[in-house]
C-alpha cells in the first residue's frame, strides 16, 4: 500500500493504490456458472457525465456528451462472497490480495486478531492488515460467516477479470455501469433522483454518516458493506449501484477523455496505468469524498486491492468480445 498522492480528494483517499507489482498471468480456466440476476438495458442515447457541477475537477466528470450504447446485459448486484467463492473453490484461484499476503481494510473494521503492518500516511484510516483478503475481510480469524449475501470485497481488477472469464462474462465498460445506474432519469446525482434521503428522511445508500474517519453513527445500518440487495433498485432494477462497494469497470482511466470520448459504444483510452472504479463506498462522506453520485469516477492500479472495491459483470456481446481480456494491461 502506498501513501495516497495528490489532495485530500485525490482517489486514493476513496480506495489506497497498492504497491506497483507484475501483472499476474492470464490462467485459462473451464467456464463455471454465473448465477445471479440480470438486467436486460435496452439500446439507446443517455448524457453521460456531471450535470449539477458536484465532482471534482480533476476527475473529469465533465463535459456531458451524448453516448450512444448497444442493448446489454448487467448484474443486477454486485457479485457476493457466495459467487466468488463458487469461482475460487471451482478454479484454485489465488487473489492478488492472496498472493501479496496483505490488503487494505479500514482502520475502524480491522479485526481484534488482526496483524496490522502498515499505514498510509496520505490517508491514514487505511491500514495494511496480513493476511486480509477476499475470505478474511478483516483480517485475523474472522470468515465470512453470515457474509455470504454481501458484495466480495479485496478484489483486484485482475481477479474480477479472471471471475469474468471463468463465467464467460466481462466487466462493465465505463458508459455502460453509468447508463445502467441512471435508469430511466437524465441527469439525476443518484440512481433515485437529486436527493439523498427518502421523503421520510431514511438512506437509500450505504455511505458513511458522522464524522468521518472517526464517528460513525450507522445511521443506514451499516458500518460496512450492506447486503446486496439492502435498498431499493433503480427502475431498471440494478440495486445499489452507489454506495456499499466501489465497482471496478473495464476502461483506463483518464480525466480528459470524456472532451473527445467515442459516441458509440465507447471502451475507454486505449492505454493508461489506472482502471475505472464507479458508484463510492460505505466510506464515502461530503467532507472528503461525495463520488457516491452516478457521475463520479474515480480509479485505482488494476493490482490494487481494499476493503470496499468489488464489480459486477455484463454478458458478453454477441461476437464473443471481452474488454477485460488482459489487452493493453
Amino acid at each position: 500500500m502506498t501513501d495516497a498522492p495528490g489532495d485530500a480528494h485525490s482517489g486514493h483517499c476513496c480506495t489506497p493504490a497498492a504497491a506497483s507489482t507484475p501483472p499476474p498471468p492470464i490462467v485459462e480456466v473451464v467456464t463455471g456458472p454465473h448465477r445471479v440476476e440480470q438486467v436486460k438495458v435496452p439500446a439507446g442515447e443517455f448524457a453521460m457525465g456531471d450535470h449539477h457541477g458536484d465532482g471534482y475537477p480533476a476527475d473529469g466528470e465533465k463535459p456531458v456528451h451524448p453516448v450512444r450504447l448497444s442493448a446489454f446485459q448487467i448484474d443486477a448486484v454486485t457479485v457476493t462472497n457466495a459467487a466468488f467463492a463458487e469461482f475460487v473453490d471451482s478454479t484454485g484461484y489465488r487473489t492478488t490480495a492472496e498472493e501479496a499476503g496483505a490488503s487494505a481494510v479500514f482502520q475502524g473494521l480491522v479485526a481484534d486478531d488482526a496483524d496490522v503492518v502498515g499505514r498510509s500516511s496520505g490517508a491514514s484510516w487505511w491500514v495494511a492488515v496480513r493476511g486480509a483478503d477476499w475470505a478474511h475481510p478483516f483480517g485475523g480469524t474472522a470468515s465470512l460467516e453470515g457474509l455470504e449475501d454481501h458484495p466480495v470485497v479485496h478484489v483486484s481488477w485482475y481477479d474480477a477479470s479472471a471471475y469474468c472469464r471463468w463465467a464467460n462474462r466481462t466487466l462493465p465498460t465505463e458508459a455502460q455501469w453509468e447508463r445502467a445506474a441512471r435508469g430511466s432519469l437524465t441527469g439525476a446525482r443518484y440512481p433515485w433522483g437529486d436527493t439523498l434521503l427518502d421523503p421520510e428522511g431514511r438512506w437509500r445508500c450505504n455511505i458513511w454518516q458522522g464524522d468521518f474517519p472517526t464517528v460513525n453513527t450507522v445511521d443506514d445500518g451499516y458500518a460496512g458493506t450492506a447486503p446486496v440487495r439492502t435498498y431499493a433498485p433503480n427502475d431498471v432494477g440494478l440495486w445499489q449501484p452507489t454506495g456499499n462497494v466501489w465497482e471496478w469497470c473495464a476502461d483506463f482511466f483518464d480525466a480528459r477523455w470524456y472532451r473527445n470520448a467515442d459516441q458509440l459504444d465507447p471502451i475507454g483510452p486505449v492505454r493508461g496505468r489506472r482502471r475505472v472504479l464507479r458508484g463510492g463506498s460505505y466510506l464515502c462522506h461530503d467532507s472528503y469524498c461525495n463520488r457516491y453520485r452516478v457521475a463520479a469516477r474515480s480509479a485505482n492500479t488494476p493490482e490494487s486491492s481494499m476493503g470496499n472495491a468489488g464489480f459486477r459483470t455484463v454478458a458478453v456481446s454477441p461476437t464473443g468480445r471481452s474488454v477485460t481480456d488482459g489487452a493493453g494491461v
